[in-house]
């Protein structure tokens, strides 16, 4: 695992001055070495360079990139970021077709997969993957991203440069390429936020390789050409439930066991809900059958067993079921807890880590708990992506929320412009921007022929909830993982899971009206029956009135001073008033967990992020 970047021009202009260039590669380099802080590398030719900062996970004495090998007349070399879990399976295969191999690691086995079947290959691999090739032979970069986007991969074009890194911050350490906003980069965030359109980075002209796809830039055809290697298919479902349910258990426990891989011990996020348990379990009982003990990390926030407010949303606290499950599983357990300044502190962090606004303290307490379980493991496995696959969430469920026209996590989209200053609003159209991004990808929804109303509109919301809700998680557990040099796997993501369930009807995935009845029936037997049937309760987040108290404080700093770029944006009456009054947690503006204090903590980051990148 690791953070990636590079550029190609493809008239050959990195010869004239390599120490020119080879400091552009250091300092790209720099600006993500938390992504990888065990060794760098670059390497430069005339026509590309690339940069690689690496968090040794597989093969580390061995498996240094960029990684170059040459067959023949040909040559290619790779900087990868991510793990191919069924790379043992590959492997054997390219052994078997006579492909020699010089280390253990999967970064070989992509670049000698690529060199011996082209980028058929890429559909081949199963894991979680951004990665570039420069094929020196017909002078061509590949860049390709994995199937669900669990990893990051922007590029732009500067002049006759083509630029690409695992995080924006990376683009800008190359010379010319500048934090820019135009108006569609304000419609993302005011109308969008915390997600964003898949493809973009929100900056002017900064873009991102689509989730599944593969793009060519050679100079055969100097324009970046986009091809989908992976998308999602509709068919009838033929099993019956009962084969569902055994089919579904094997593809969950064979994602779990394929995704232990690594040459450092692993460890699990454990909350005590369905999907965490489940992952935990089978990871627990796989390491116990090679001798070794799982370390599992739960999250809270100091106090709140004091402050903590059942609501609609999250109905209980994490503690009493992480506790039956760390005893069932015998897991080495750690309670992580963060207090109140760290989260509000962790808040500007979480826009150094993202290079974006995120989904405010819900962003800053993982980021937080990221760096406290790294010095326990490089790698960790999560429950998340099983809410979006398998109908977790209340708008698969809600009446209103099947015939919202928007998107259903942001039904109020009043909560999004009622701070905004009129002129704002009447320059940028927030609310008609956000509807055609929805419009878009319903359209784009894979249909199934003969498909009744009802059951299409749900195929709809999964996948407007596998296309934005679920992108926007896996974006923060990317960036907040890997800032704190942790890895980590989201097995409910792999893509056989997403294949099979995509098909799955309703009836089954929500079996006697049951919320994930089939994830529930599936894991019969691997958890304990409170566990298996636990109602959903959402990542934990605090009720602390004095977390309150150091949003207000903080936000009414940033209104006092005019050169704050947020005042440009706000009108300061109106978020006076609004953080005068209560706050309501049972309302969130976006998702689940973000309601009224999230939204004055997300304007901090806005402000924040505006003034870093001097935007305004």
């Amino acid at each position: 695992m690791c953070g990636i970047a590079g550029f190609v021009n493809l008239r050959g202009a990195y010869g004239a001055d390599p120490g020119m260039w080879e400091k552009v590669l250091k300092e790209m380099n720099r600006v993500q070495k938390h992504r990888g802080p065990d060794e760098d590398g670059i390497l430069l030719g005339p026509y590309c360079g690339f940069a690689q900062v690496r968090l040794s996970i597989l093969d580390p004495e061995c498996g240094h990139q960029p990684m170059m090998r040459r067959e023949g007349g040909r040559r290619c070399c790779i900087v990868y970021n991510g793990e191919i879990y069924n790379m043992k399976k590959l492997r054997t295969q390219l052994k078997g077709e006579g492909v020699f191999f010089e280390t253990e690691s999967d970064t070989e086995v992509i670049l000698m997969g690529y060199m011996h079947h082209g980028t058929r290959f890429f559909e081949k691999m199963n894991g979680i993957f951004a990665f570039a090739i420069w094929d020196e032979l017909d002078r061509k970069l590949i860049l390709v991203r994995d199937r669900a986007g669990v990893k990051p991969l922007f590029y732009t074009v500067q002049g006759e440069h083509l630029v690409f890194a695992s995080e924006i911050k990376g683009l800008f350490a190359f010379p010319g390429v500048t934090p820019r906003l135009d108006r569609e980069s304000l419609c993302e965030v005011f109308g969008l936020g915390p997600a964003k359109t898949s493809g973009k980075g929100v900056f002017a002209d900064i873009s991102e390789v689509l989730p599944g796809y593969y793009y060519e830039y050679g100079r055969q055809d100097t324009t970046l050409k986009r091809h989908a290697y992976w998308q999602l298919v509709s068919h009838p479902h033929q099993e019956s439930f009962e084969e569902t349910v055994e089919h579904t258990r094997w593809l969950v426990t064979d994602a779990v066991k394929l995704q232990l891989l690594s040459d450092v011990p692993v460890g699990t996020f454990l909350s005590g809900g369905v999907d965490s348990s489940l992952v935990t379990a089978i990871a627990a009982n796989e390491l116990q059958r090679q001798g070794l003990e799982l370390n599992t990390f739960s999250f809270d926030f100091k106090d709140n067993d004091v402050n903590f407010r059942s609501n609609a949303f999250q109905p209980s606290q994490d503690r009493p079921w992480v506790e039956k499950m760390t005893a069932y599983c015998k897991t080495r357990h750690h309670y992580l807890e963060c207090r109140n300044q760290e989260l509000y502190e962790y808040l500007f962090y979480a826009v150094d880590a993202r290079d974006l606004p995120g989904m405010a303290d819900v962003e800053s307490s993982m980021l937080y708990f990221c760096g406290e379980v790294a010095p326990y493991n490089k790698v960790v496995l999560t429950g998340e992506c099983a809410d979006e696959i398998f109908g977790g969430y209340p708008w698969f469920h809600k009446k209103e929320c099947l015939e919202a026209d928007g998107f259903p996590w942001s039904m109020d989209f009043g909560a999004r412009t009622m701070l905004l200053k009129e002129e704002v609003l009447r320059e940028l159209p927030l609310e008609a921007y956000a509807k055609e991004a929805c419009r878009r990808t319903k359209a784009e929804t894979p249909v199934l022929e003969g498909e009744d109303a009802k059951e299409r509109r749900r195929r709809e919301i999964s996948y407007l909830n596998l296309k934005w809700f679920m992108a926007t998680l896996l974006d923060r557990m990317d960036r907040t993982a890997m800032y704190a040099g942790l890895e980590a796997r989201v097995p409910f993501a792999d893509h056989r899971i997403m294949e099979y369930l995509w098909n799955v009807p309703w009836e089954m995935k929500c079996r006697d009206g049951v919320t994930k009845g089939l994830l529930r029936a599936a894991g019969k037997g691997l958890l304990p029956r409170e566990i298996l049937w636990r109602p959903k309760s959402p990542y934990p987040k605090t009720y602390d009135p004095e977390y309150e108290f150091l949003i207000r404080f903080g936000l009414q700093r940033v209104l006092e001073k005019e050169e704050e770029p947020l005042n440009r944006l706000v009108d300061k009456e109106k978020v006076t008033q609004y953080m005068s009054t209560p706050k309501d947690y049972g309302r969130p503006f976006y998702g689940q967990l973000m309601a009224g204090p999230q939204l004055l903590a997300w304007l901090l980051q806005v402000n924040y992020w505006l003034k870093k990148y001097r935007l305004m």
